[in-house]
């Protein structure tokens, strides 16, 4: 590590590693930056802590990464019992072009509870049998939000769509195998909250392997834990891991402000080479 090139410790076998030797209050070259996209691309998701940063300081180090599409705070108080992003997901893949890369800055952290989980997508396309891997190449799934979930804190979770509905709900089709436009890996890319079904299957079809995929892609080796404390940023590449935040922090406030990167549409990973014939 120089002064200006961060040190990049990983915390997890699969996903996720510590940036560490940066105040980002400060501005520091371009090949900083580069190195922090570099550790990004390799590890899904990357944390650094101590970083008390005002909203102009967010956000410019935000744009080092490309245009903002959203910026928002997400504010859970006491008597709040809903839970935003309680269950995996990739953010908003209901778009045609869904956020590249997500970043979430703690100002307020409960006194205990409120991690935020990450699971690899990469490692969970790599684990997956031969066999599988090729029908998954060059298929399609619709990603649409049918369970209609905003960003309230107040409201009980709505009851789950009928079979129809989820039939019947319009969304983008995207590859169900990616590759990651930076490292060029092919990357699992369903998730539970918007990939509905496959292209041209019904819901009931797609239920049995789409089930399948989830409970794959969200195996204990796949993940990552992190613990929040003010000042700490989680930044997450959303081409290639889901995140969960946990919801067992109920009678304390959790305050995040959160920016979301401009994306562009995925790319599908080549299909893999034949086996030469004998």
């Amino acid at each position: 590590m120089t002064a200006d090139l961060p040190e990049v410790r990983r915390v997890g076998g699969y996903v996720g590693a510590e940036i560490c030797g940066l105040d980002l209050a400060r501005d520091y070259p371009d090949a900083t930056y580069a190195a922090i996209r570099r550790a990004l691309a390799e590890h899904g998701v990357i944390f650094l802590r101590d970083q008390f940063l005002d909203e102009e300081q967010r956000e410019r180090f935000a744009l080092r990464f490309g245009p903002i599409r959203v910026k928002q705070q997400l504010r859970k108080e006491p008597d709040q019992t809903r839970n935003v992003g309680e269950s995996w997901h990739v953010d908003m893949t209901c778009l045609d072009e869904p956020p590249m890369g997500t970043i979430l800055f703690a100002e307020e952290c409960p006194a205990y509870g409120g991690d935020t989980m990450f699971a690899g997508m990469v490692p969970a396309y790599a684990a997956l049998s031969e066999g599988l891997k090729r029908t998954l190449l060059g298929m399609r799934a619709v990603h649409a939000n049918v369970r209609k979930l905003g960003l309230s804190y107040e409201q009980t979770s709505p009851p789950e769509p009928s079979v129809a509905e989820y039939d019947a709900a319009e969304g983008p089709l995207h590859p169900v195998i990616t590759r990651h436009p930076e490292s060029g890996k092919p990357v699992l890319y369903v998730n539970p909250e918007y990939t509905t079904r496959f292209e041209g299957w019904t819901r009931r079809e797609s239920l049995g392997l789409l089930r399948y995929l989830f409970d794959h892609g969200g195996k204990a080796e796949f993940v990552t834990r992190f613990s929040w404390q003010p000042g700490s940023i989680a930044f997450w590449d959303n081409r290639q891991v889901w995140h969960m935040a946990i919801n067992d922090y109920h009678g304390m406030r959790r305050v995040m402000n959160r920016i979301l990167l401009q994306g562009s549409p995925p790319v599908p990973a080549e299909p893999l080479t034949q086996p030469a014939s004998a």
